[in-house]
């Protein structure tokens, strides 16, 4: 198996807010990240798929394809948008990196199989330097 890899970035604002509760318990549990007004981040996303190459080719996949598929279908309708009120996927959901990288699964899984044989094998958001989130579709 071969894993092909592709790197993004986009910058957005969130907040990490849970209306059920008061805005104290919220700034206790989240921190800065409640703030009313937003935050923002420069994300780095790592996109991985797997396959073996291709007999004609020799790769698992077209990287600038992939590169579309991400660009079409994630970095366009996130990028210097707040995740919170902008992003139809994102609509009714918390817009923490956990669940980022879900949806970005749902989307990303789907686009890559219409055009290729190789599979999504993972994705890693990272929102800081130091804090990223994984996620392998399980």
């Amino acid at each position: 198996m071969v894993y092909v890899c592709r790197k993004e970035h986009f910058n957005a604002a969130h907040r990490l807010y849970n209306p059920r509760w008061s805005d104290e318990k919220n700034t206790e549990v989240f921190g800065a990240c409640a703030n009313k007004y937003f935050h923002g981040h420069n994300f780095e996303l790592i996109v991985k798929v797997k396959g073996m190459p291709d007999p004609d080719t020799a790769c698992v996949i077209d990287l600038k394809v992939l590169s579309k598929i991400i660009k079409e279908h994630i970095i366009a309708k996130v990028d210097h948008k707040n995740l919170n009120i902008e992003v139809d996927f994102l609509q009714d959901k918390m817009p923490s990196c956990e669940t980022l990288v879900v949806e970005f699964w749902k989307i990303l899984e789907r686009e890559i199989a219409k055009v290729s044989q190789a599979r999504l094998h993972s994705i890693t958001l990272y929102e800081t330097h130091n804090n990223f989130v994984e996620y392998f579709g399980e």
